[in-house]
């Protein structure tokens, strides 16, 4: 017994060594932690629990019979974060590059198939040069079962990536069917075809961090959401976002206790929207002063900016927030912001988060740029994604909301629960100038009467109560107390029920 006791710690110990001590040395020399590393401060003290330690490669081929090291480049289990359960797995670049084989895929789909059985997300560490290219073809079928496996647990449970170094080519298309994707700055890249096949294509110098690094990734491309400074931050930050959302799809999300009181008011907010309908302000401070505790966990901040997603709490329960952003494009919906919008919205609905919505929306961005990049399609994924949701969805225009946009942003119209507006709310088909150019355009060259008629569809429009008469707008509320009429609201929809009609899938304008 004593025996059979000494090899297996001899083989774990050698496991746990992963590619040895020199490949270890190299991973921290470029900043980066290894795989156990980093489950070891992703995960509670003492939760994880390891499976498959000792599988290793089928391959016989370019002399890979000759080496062989136990997990196969990448370490797999499950554990809790802050008492909750999770599954993981973590790609060890110490082994063959972390590159993906048949078997190393095996293990990323036994964690996969196990989360969806008993309900909890899964959290991949992505660190791979790649497809095993000794494995050839079987490799390619590794991914593609891992990629079926991503798509059939979209929205059953939460799957979410961590880039911590090389993500390329086809391993790139699994943490793009997660729901939500992290990077570290300077030590993480994805992208589908390399520097070097660039440059031979289409001859455009580029390095890997320009071409597909974290900066990249979370201000041009919008493909990640967050990028952080280093692993030790990434992790950490983790287990914070992790606290918002439930374990799968048919779980409320979870509360966390707060000593802020629901009916709390701020009278700093009555005077947050300037006088000059066309000076900016900040929709983030409206955001802060109305959560728990001002905690607001924001998504994508570096990408469209001109809309604001996160989540918050409200009275202890998590909240999906989605905000027009006066401050950029004076809060103008585009392409990219509809896109950023919309993919949120399915999310928290997906995962019955309730929706509080912060409309000041001057409409959609005009130009040929938008329309021939297909604002019409792409605007519509936002409208279907509001129109789609079941959630509880608390709708505050705090000033503009003009034309289609007004419709788009989680109105009456498309099911809004409970719609509140300020008393500086302007619902209209469009603003005063542009209106009077179109109704009165005789009177165009007489400034007078252009301005008479500017005044007399103001008193007529700019403001929330011609929408309140027709009950597209529940209440008129003053700003400093939207905390607790927003707390209210949700505490009465906490019972809502509805359903969709049946339908296999609905067909999204992609």
């Amino acid at each position: 017994m004593h025996e059979i006791i000494d090899q297996l710690n001899e083989k774990r110990h050698r496991a746990a060594l992963g590619g040895g001590e020199k490949r270890i040395a190299s991973q921290h020399a470029k900043g980066k932690l290894t795989a156990r590393e980093r489950i070891d401060l992703l995960l509670d003290d003492g939760s994880f629990e390891e499976w498959d330690m000792f599988k290793e490669h089928r391959c016989v081929d370019f002399g890979m019979d000759q080496s062989h090291i136990p997990g196969d480049g990448v370490v797999i289990g499950y554990g809790t974060i802050n008492g909750r359960m999770v599954f993981v797995y973590s790609q060890d670049f110490t082994v063959f590059g972390g590159a993906l084989s048949e078997t190393h895929a095996e293990k990323i789909c036994k964690v996969m198939d196990h989360a969806m059985k008993v309900g909890a997300p899964v959290i991949g560490l992505n660190d791979s040069g790649g497809a095993r290219i000794q494995e050839g073809v079987a490799a390619l079928g590794g991914y593609a079962d891992v990629f079926q496996r991503n798509v059939m647990a979209s929205g059953v449970i939460p799957q979410i990536s961590l880039i911590m170094g090389p993500c390329a080519g086809g391993a790139v298309y699994s943490p793009a069917i997660t729901d939500f994707i992290f990077m570290v700055k300077n030590t993480s890249y994805m992208f589908v075809t390399g520097p070097e096949v660039v440059k031979t294509v289409t001859h455009e110098d580029v390095t890997a961090e320009e071409l597909g690094g974290a900066l990249t990734h979370t201000t041009k491309s919008g493909v990640a959401d967050l990028a952080f400074d280093n692993d030790v931050q990434a992790l950490m930050m983790l287990r914070r976002f992790f606290d918002f959302l439930p374990l799968n799809n048919r779980e409320k999300p979870p509360t966390k206790p707060t000593k802020d009181p629901a009916d709390r008011l701020d009278y700093s907010l009555d005077t947050l929207v300037p006088d000059n309908p066309n000076k900016p302000y900040d929709i983030k401070e409206l955001i802060q002063k109305m959560v728990d505790d001002t905690e607001f966990f924001e998504l994508q901040a570096n990408y469209a900016k001109n809309i604001v997603i996160g989540f918050a709490r409200m009275e202890g329960q998590t909240v999906g927030i989605v905000a027009n952003q006066p401050m950029v494009l004076a809060g103008c919906l585009d392409i990219k912001s509809a896109i950023k919008a919309g993919r949120f919205v399915r999310f928290c609905d997906a995962f019955n988060i309730p929706i509080i919505t912060l409309v000041d929306v001057p409409g959609f961005m005009p130009g040929t740029s938008q329309e021939y990049s297909g604002i019409i399609k792409h605007g519509a994924k936002l409208l279907y994604a509001y129109a789609e949701c079941t959630v509880p969805k608390v709708t505050l225009i705090t000033r503009k909301a003009y034309g289609g946009a007004y419709d788009v942003m989680a109105s009456k119209h498309l099911r809004g629960d409970v719609n509140f507006a300020w008393p500086s709310a302007e619902i209209a088909v469009m603003g005063p100038k542009g209106a009077v150019e179109i109704i009165f355009r005789e009177e165009k060259g007489d400034p007078v009467k252009v301005a008479e008629r500017e005044a007399e569809y103001k008193a007529k429009f700019a403001n929330p109560f011609v929408a309140g008469a027709r009950g597209f707008i529940d209440d008129v509320i003053m700003p400093n107390e939207t905390r607790k009429r927003v707390c209210r609201s949700l505490a009465m929809l906490r019972g809502k029920t509805i359903q969709n009609p049946w339908r296999k899938h609905g067909n999204i304008p992609l």
